[in-house]
C-alpha cells in the first residue's frame, strides 16, 4: 500500500494518491450557454441581452462578440476579455455559442 496522501480541496479530506485523480475526473463541470450548447475554453460567444458592467460604467450591447472565453470551474460563469474591461466574468445564461 502506498503511503502517499493528497489533500482534496473539494471534500477537505486527505485521500490516497491514486483516489484523488479519479475523484477529480468525476467532478468535471459542464458549462452550457442559453440554448444548451456545451461551451469550452477558447470558444467565441455572442451576448443575447444588453448587460451593464458594474464598475466599468459601460454597457455591453446585445450581439457583441466575445472571443476566447475561459471556463472558471463554475457551471454558470465564464471568464473573458473585452476591450477596456479587465476581469470580465459573464453568466452563461446571457451568451450563445457562435
Amino acid at each position: 500500500m502506498s503511503d502517499e496522501y493528497v489533500y482534496d480541496e473539494a471534500t477537505g479530506e486527505w485521500v490516497a494518491g491514486g483516489a484523488a485523480a479519479v475523484a477529480a475526473d468525476d467532478v468535471a463541470v459542464v458549462v452550457r450557454d442559453s440554448v444548451g450548447n456545451v461551451l469550452a475554453d477558447g470558444d467565441q460567444v455572442t451576448l443575447i441581452k444588453d448587460l451593464t458592467v458594474k464598475g466599468a460604467g459601460q454597457t455591453l450591447k446585445r450581439g457583441t462578440l466575445i472571443k476566447s472565453i475561459r471556463l472558471t470551474g463554475d457551471a454558470q460563469e465564464i471568464d473573458c476579455r473585452y476591450e477596456g474591461i479587465k476581469g470580465l466574468v459573464l453568466r452563461a445564461e446571457f451568451v450563445r455559442k457562435r
